[in-house]
C-alpha cells in the first residue's frame, strides 16, 4: 500500500489461523454494509457530513460493495424556518435516494442537559426499527460501518450486539480530539473501541489518540482520505477569476463552516496586516455576522468577499481562482479542503495541528504556520509567497492522494471482519 496515501497500523495484531471461508462470504460476493452515522448529507442538508458520503461513493465504484445508509436525525417538532437548523432537520425525509444511495433518516430524542451522556442509547433505540425494516426487505447486511466515534460509534456497538453483526468505526476528528475529555463519553468511547473489529482513523495522529483510550489488543487502522482528481482540477487562474468576476488582486481563500474552530477570524485579522491581498470566504454558519463585523472594525470589509455556501461541483473554480488557500483551524482530523485546493493547483497555508501536518509534507504543498495567530499566518503567507511553487507541481503533489488505497483497505478489512465472525460462529 502506498505509504503516502494509506497506512495500515495494527497494534499487537494476533496471528490468525487459516480461515475457512464460508461459501456465503466468497471473495467474489459483494459485501453488504450498513453505513451508520448522523454525519451524512440529505436533500435538505446536502453538505452535512459530505466527507462521509464522498468516501462511500468512492468505495461503491469498486462494484464490490452494496450499501444502505441509516443516518438518524434528532426529532424536532416544527419545520418552521424561524427555527433554523432544527427546522431543516425536522424537514429531512424519513427515507430518500440521495446520489443513488438508499438513505433512511430515523428520528431519535435528544433531551437537553443530559443529552450528551445518553445520546448513544437513544440513537440506537431510534434506529432499531428502521434496520429491522431493511432486513425484512431482504437487506441482510454483513457489517456495520459506523462514522464518528461519539455518539455514533457507541450506538453502532449497541446495534452490532443487538443484531449480532461485526462493526468498524471511523474516527473523524472532534469525536476523538475533544469528546474524550468528558468522563461518560470517554468511558463509552473506550468500550466501543475495545469491542469494534477495528477502528479506522483518517490520520496517524487520531490513531495514536485512540490507542491511548483502548486496550492493547484493539485493531487500529489508518486509511487517509483521498481527493477526487476529476472533480477538483485546475483551470487557468484568469479564466476562473473571470467566471467569478474577481479582480486581478492577489487573493487568499478560506473554505469551511463559519464557526470559531475554523479560524476565519484569524485570517481576517491577518488580512489587516496584508494590504496587498483580498480574501474570499466560502462557507456559511453562525459566525457570519460576527465575522462581517470584525472585517468592518478592522477596516478590511472592502477586501473580504463572503461568498456563502458553494456546491462541491463548483468549488474547483474558487480553488483555481485563488493564489493561496488558508486554513486556520484549531483542530482537524484530515482536512479535505487542503487536498482539494492542491488538486486545483493552489498551494496552502495551514496551522500546524494534527492532521494538517500529515497533508502538508513538502514545499510543493504549501507552508505550515507554527503559531495559530494572525501574526503566524502573516509570516507563513509571506514565506509561501516568496517561493510560490508552480501550479503544475502542486497538482502533481495532490495526485499522490487517490482513493484507491483507501478503498482497497476498506474492502480487505470488511472481508476480514466478516470471515472472522463467520468462523467464530461455526467453530
Amino acid at each position: 500500500m502506498d505509504e503516502e496515501c494509506g497506512e495500515l497500523l495494527l497494534n499487537n495484531r494476533k496471528t490468525c489461523k487459516s480461515w475457512v471461508i464460508h461459501p456465503k462470504y466468497s471473495m467474489t460476493k459483494k459485501v453488504r454494509t450498513l453505513l451508520f452515522s448522523t454525519l451524512y448529507p440529505s436533500s435538505v442538508r446536502p453538505r452535512h457530513g459530505i466527507f462521509v458520503e464522498n468516501r462511500l461513493l468512492e468505495l461503491l465504484k469498486s462494484d464490490q460493495v452494496e450499501t444502505k445508509v441509516v443516518a438518524p436525525v434528532p426529532w424536532f417538532y416544527s419545520t418552521n424556518e424561524r427555527h433554523g437548523e432544527y427546522a431543516r432537520m425536522a424537514a429531512t425525509p424519513k427515507r430518500e435516494v440521495h446520489n443513488g444511495i438508499d438513505v433512511s433518516h430515523p428520528r431519535y430524542l435528544m433531551p437537553p442537559k443530559i443529552g450528551m451522556n445518553v445520546a448513544p442509547f437513544l440513537l440506537a433505540i431510534g434506529a432499531i426499527g428502521t434496520i429491522r425494516d431493511l432486513q425484512r426487505e431482504g437487506f441482510d447486511f454483513d457489517l456495520i460501518d459506523a462514522h464518528y466515534y461519539y455518539p455514533d460509534g457507541v450506538a453502532a456497538a449497541i446495534l452490532a450486539k443487538y443484531f449480532d453483526k461485526p462493526f468498524v468505526i471511523t474516527a473523524r476528528g472532534t469525536d476523538i480530539n475533544l469528546l474524550p475529555a468528558y468522563p461518560i463519553p470517554r468511558k463509552l468511547i473506550r468500550y466501543a473501541a475495545n469491542t469494534a473489529f477495528a477502528s479506522i482513523s483518517v490520520s496517524r495522529a487520531l490513531s495514536d489518540k485512540i490507542a491511548k483510550l483502548c486496550s492493547s489488543h484493539a485493531k487500529l487502522i489508518v486509511l487517509r482520505n483521498g481527493v477526487d482528481l476529476v472533480r477538483f482540477h485546475p483551470i487557468p487562474r484568469p479564466e476562473a477569476r473571470a467566471m467569478l468576476q474577481w479582480s486581478d488582486k492577489t487573493t487568499l481563500l478560506s473554505v469551511g463552516n463559519l464557526v470559531e474552530l475554523k479560524g476565519h477570524h484569524l485570517i481576517i485579522e491577518a488580512l489587516a496586516k496584508l494590504p496587498a491581498y483580498n480574501l474570499a470566504i466560502v462557507g456559511d454558519g453562525p459566525e457570519r455576522s460576527p465575522l462581517q463585523s470584525l472585517a468592518i472594525t478592522l477596516g478590511v470589509s472592502d477586501r473580504v468577499n463572503f461568498v456563502g455556501s458553494v456546491a462541491q461541483e463548483e468549488l474547483f473554480k474558487y480553488y483555481s481562482a485563488a493564489d493561496i488557500l488558508v486554513l486556520a483551524s484549531s483542530r482537524e482530523g484530515w482536512p479535505n479542503v487542503l487536498l482539494e485546493s492542491m488538486a486545483c493547483g493552489t498551494p496552502v497555508v495551514a496551522t500546524n495541528i494534527s492532521g494538517t501536518s500529515e497533508v502538508v509534507t513538502a514545499p510543493a504543498a504549501g507552508q505550515l504556520s507554527q503559531e495559530r495567530s494572525a501574526e503566524g499566518l502573516v509570516e507563513a503567507i509571506g514565506l509561501l509567497f516568496a517561493r510560490m511553487p508552480a501550479r503544475e507541481t502542486v497538482r502533481e503533489y495532490a495526485e499522490k492522494f487517490t482513493w484507491n488505497n483507501t478503498t482497497a483497505g476498506q474492502l480487505d478489512l470488511f472481508r476480514e471482519a466478516i470471515m472472522a465472525t463467520t468462523n467464530s460462529s461455526v467453530a
